[in-house]
Parts: structure tokens; C-alpha cells; sequence
């Protein structure tokens, strides 16, 4: 059974985001609250395998709240998956440095956000396919020129990476290559 702990300060998506999970066999929700403050109080009290959190939220934002749960200084951390309305790269970069298991936005659907709990639970991380472009398309940039005698270093993909490489750069989403490459949605 995954225990999940919601946090978002709508209260519509907190009931939305349990009736999803509710509905599923192996996740229960423990607790659901309405600021970053009672989610870090509730997640060490309660010590869920994965928080669901929101970035804007009043008392401690998300981002915060995911570095005190998740972040390099957290004493037994706790698994966080950030679920935004908000699709700035300041803001995945940040989640992602303060220790996040996922960035999910808030449209991504039931199947992704029940899957990113499931990635994080067993320790993988799972990113919106919008995003993952534009991270893949970041980190495809011709690196720097190395200065002289310093060799850059190269790893080659699998034919089955490049693979999922080439249906990403189609733009198909995580779903529709899994569907595609015949591979479950995580992997």
C-alpha cells in the first residue's frame, strides 16, 4: 500500500486528487492539507511514501516545503512529486534541486499522476512529457568547445534509447511511446 499525503491549497484539487487515488487498489491517502506549513508537519508526522505538493500555497510554498521534506539537509527525507499549474523552468529546476521524485503539471491526467506516485514509491522519477522536451532539448545543445587536452566524454545510447529518443523529438507523450515501443508507462 503507498501512502500519499496531498498538498494544494484549492480545495476542489485536493478532493479531485483523492477521489483519483481512492479509486485506485495499493494508494490510500492519509492526509490532505492547505499550505506547505501543515504538509512538512503532517509528512513528518505521518511519514506517507509520497507527497503530492503544490508550489503556490500560503504560509511555506512548495518549493520550500519539498526542500525541508526531500532536499540534501533532510534527515530521512521523503519522497515529494510537485503538481503545478505553473510550467516555468525556474520552477522545475528548483523542485528538481530540492530533492523532488517528479514534476507532474496539474493537466497531465489521472493515469500520469497515479504513475508518478508509483515511479517515486520505488524511487524513480517521473516528469511531465512537455517538460521532458524541453529538458531533452536543453541538454541536446552542442556542448562548449573543450579546451586543449581535456577529452569530452561520450557514452553511446542503446538502439532502444535512441528509440524513445526519436518518438520524444516527434513530440509523442510518455503514454503514447510506451504504447508505441510496447514498454510500461515508467520505463
Amino acid at each position: 500500500m503507498i501512502r500519499v499525503l496531498i498538498a494544494d491549497d484549492q480545495e476542489m484539487v485536493r478532493a479531485g486528487f483523492r477521489m483519483i487515488l481512492e479509486s485506485q487498489d495499493g494508494i490510500e491517502v492519509v492526509a490532505d492539507v492547505s499550505n506547505g506549513l501543515d504538509a512538512v508537519k503532517k509528512a513528518r508526522e505521518l511519514r506517507p511514501d509520497v507527497c503530492l505538493m503544490d508550489i503556490r500555497m500560503p504560509g511555506l510554498d512548495g518549493l520550500e516545503a519539498t526542500k525541508q521534506l526531500a532536499g540534501p539537509d533532510a534527515t530521512d527525507p521523503i519522497k515529494v512529486v510537485v503538481v503545478t499549474t505553473f510550467d516555468l523552468d525556474e520552477y522545475v529546476a528548483s523542485a528538481l534541486a530540492n530533492g523532488a521524485s517528479g514534476f507532474l503539471l496539474k493537466d497531465a491526467g489521472p493515469a500520469l499522476l497515479i504513475e508518478a506516485i508509483n515511479a517515486a514509491s520505488r524511487g524513480d522519477a517521473l516528469v511531465s512529457p512537455q517538460i521532458t522536451v524541453r529538458l531533452l532539448q536543453h541538454f541536446s545543445k552542442p556542448p562548449e568547445r573543450p579546451r586543449r587536452g581535456v577529452q569530452p566524454l561520450r557514452e553511446e545510447l542503446t538502439e532502444r534509447e535512441l528509440d524513445v529518443v526519436r518518438a520524444t523529438a516527434r513530440g509523442l507523450t510518455n503514454v503514447e511511446i510506451g504504447g508505441e515501443l510496447f514498454m510500461s508507462l515508467s520505463t
